[in-house]
């Protein structure tokens, strides 16, 4: 069949600008590094983990013979809906690739995903916990014969990866870099081993009486990070009469659970992107006994939220686009939290005081309030107009 059609590929429903893209050279370096494999690969053999866009998970499709059954799992919800986005223009835009919606599956990280897999594609995160646990779950899942392509560009690699991977799998191979990107390729799963922690970890921080439990790609982890500590100073004042909450981009669940022990009458909606955030929100709610008043979703921004149905929403926006710094996500972020805000309700915000986001809450949301600042955030109140 002709070469693949890399440039077709969006990203979609990310963010899209003249700087960010879909397919980079690392995911062309881990499919020719995997090529000589997909070619002989079998149905349910090849597993892809954390394709940003697709081009993994379709180019790989390509290769293997029909009935290929390609079990994809993704981290990011945003991820997924372009994965699928980009398969049904594949498929009615190229006649030899007209049946590639039906060769994979989305499945969650676990036994299902992995049991039998003997091919793995992995786009590495940059979280070195991340990586500790999807490799330790290859490991214990997969085919003892199965092979990890692990590929980056080099700016997001650290040598400590491949400590990362040394800790699961007995043989490594690091290959020569190709247009400022790498692969390793990690065989003989090491299973059994006592000494590798189990996921989600959980920490006690006495000091604001949570307990926070976090899966290896949460950010953060089980620390609290600064500005949502900032932000916690604030839940007492946070629209007083409101009897609903939403934790937007939620992560650990910090906020929700901060709001559900602080305030016992509301009810909180955690959401997060984030399978892990997910995952390690949901271990959060349950370790400080407010799963019964706190619902944790998987949802990209608010999408899943009716409009004019929230009373109060609380944000800690990431200024981050996978590697690149970009304000696209937080004005995303705002926007749907302006559409799902009632007249008169308010959007709690923690951000990088230089990233100097008020003109934007104003123009979005409403009336915009600065509460508190310290040497490097800034908490705002926004009124719904």
């Amino acid at each position: 069949m002709p070469e693949f059609p890399f440039e077709s590929l969006r990203r979609r429903p990310d963010v899209e600008a003249a700087n960010l893209f879909a397919v980079d050279a690392g995911d062309r370096l881990i499919l020719d590094e995997a090529a000589a494999a997909l070619a002989v690969a079998g149905p349910g053999e090849v597993v892809v983990l954390e394709d940003h866009y697709g081009a993994l998970t379709l180019a790989a499709a390509a290769q293997v013979s029909a009935g290929a059954d390609i079990r994809v799992y993704q981290d990011a919800f945003s991820g997924e809906t372009a994965l699928d986005l980009n398969a049904a223009d594949l498929a009615g835009s190229v006649p030899e690739l007209v049946g590639i919606v039906g060769a994979y599956r989305h499945l969650p990280l676990g036994a299902e995903l992995l049991t039998g897999a003997r091919l793995v594609l992995l786009q590495l995160p940059r979280s070195l916990a991340a990586l500790d646990e999807l490799a330790g779950t290859v490991a214990r899942f997969a085919a003892p014969d199965v092979t990890l392509v692990a590929g980056a560009r080099i700016k997001h690699m650290t040598v400590a990866m491949n400590e990362v991977l040394r800790r699961h799998f007995g043989e490594l191979t690091v290959t020569p870099a190709r247009q400022k990107s790498r692969v390793l390729v990690a065989s003989r799963p090491i299973q059994g081993d006592a000494s590798v922690e189990t996921w989600p970890r959980s920490v006690v921080h006495p000091d604001l009486g949570l307990t926070v439990c976090a899966h290896g790609a949460a950010f953060a982890g089980t620390t609290i990070d600064i500005g949502t500590r900032f932000l916690l100073d604030f839940v007492d004042r946070m629209k007083p009469d409101a009897t609903t909450a939403i934790d937007l981009g939620c992560g650990t669940g910090v906020l929700a659970a901060a709001l559900a022990l602080r305030r016992p009458g509301l009810q909180v909606l955690a959401t997060d992107q984030s399978a892990a955030a997910v995952a390690s929100a949901t271990a959060t709610m349950r370790a400080n006994g407010v799963a019964d008043r706190v619902r944790v979703v998987r949802d990209d921004a608010l999408n899943a939220q009716p409009d004019a149905s929230a009373e109060l929403i609380v944000l800690n926006p990431p200024f981050h686009i996978g590697s690149s710094v970009h304000a696209g996500i937080a004005l995303k972020l705002f926007e749907d939290a302006a559409r799902v805000l009632r007249p008169g309700g308010e959007l709690w915000t923690v951000w990088n005081t230089h990233l100097g986001y008020r003109p934007a809450l104003t123009r979005i949301v409403g009336q915009t309030h600065q509460v508190g600042r310290n040497a490097k955030f800034t908490v705002t109140v926004s009124t719904r107009r």
